[in-house]
């Protein structure tokens, strides 16, 4: 069953605002990552292009996907990359990572396909079971995720975790919403 917003606003009977980490994700590319311009960003699965596109056209560089196939949850059958990530860096973005059953297995793909380095960056990181030894065993530069889920104790048996701190928005978001402003500007206004 698909929810729309407004069924969401019927349901409670106000209205309903999703809080996008997309201005978050770009600012951190912008500052962590060295000659972000000739790098590429990659979904991890086709249900991601829509997420990629946007922030590649926002950082205006090219974009790539990895289509897999799943024999089960957390096992992939074949996977195939679909576009170039040779001499470049790639930066994974995904809406979120539970086991990273499949975090190895795409991150070898971009390296086999030329990428120089890998990254990846997360709106959710949950990371419970094995995560955190796939995350040190993968050739992972980072593993980067938004603070909606503590990471303080997975940082220390991992390394490779960042963690971007998303505090301000739902804080702006009320307070614009509240002084009767524009909340939509928070997720279009972005500083190039």
């Amino acid at each position: 069953m698909v929810v729309t917003t407004s069924q969401i606003q019927g349901f409670f009977d106000i209205l309903v605002d999703n809080l996008y980490a997309e201005l978050v994700v770009l600012q951190w590319i912008r500052e962590n990552i060295t000659e972000w311009r000739s790098h590429i960003i990659v979904s991890r699965d086709a249900a991601g292009t829509k997420r990629v596109i946007s922030i590649a056209d926002r950082l205006n560089v090219e974009f790539a996907l990895i289509h897999k196939e799943r024999k089960k949850a957390n096992e992939v059958d074949w996977m195939v990359l679909v576009g170039d990530v040779k001499g470049r860096v790639a930066i994974l973005v995904n809406y979120m990572a539970d086991t990273c059953g499949t975090v190895y297995h795409v991150a070898d793909k971009l390296l086999s396909a030329g990428a120089t380095k890998v990254y990846e960056i997360l709106t959710h990181g949950i990371l419970f079971g094995p995560t955190i030894s796939r995350i040190n065993n993968a050739v992972y530069e980072a593993v980067v995720v938004t603070s909606t889920i503590p990471q303080e104790d997975k940082m220390k048996l991992c390394f490779k975790i960042q963690v971007i701190d998303i505090s301000m928005i739902p804080v702006e978001a009320i307070r614009r919403t509240h002084n009767g402003e524009s909340a939509s500007y928070l997720f279009s206004h972005v500083p190039l």
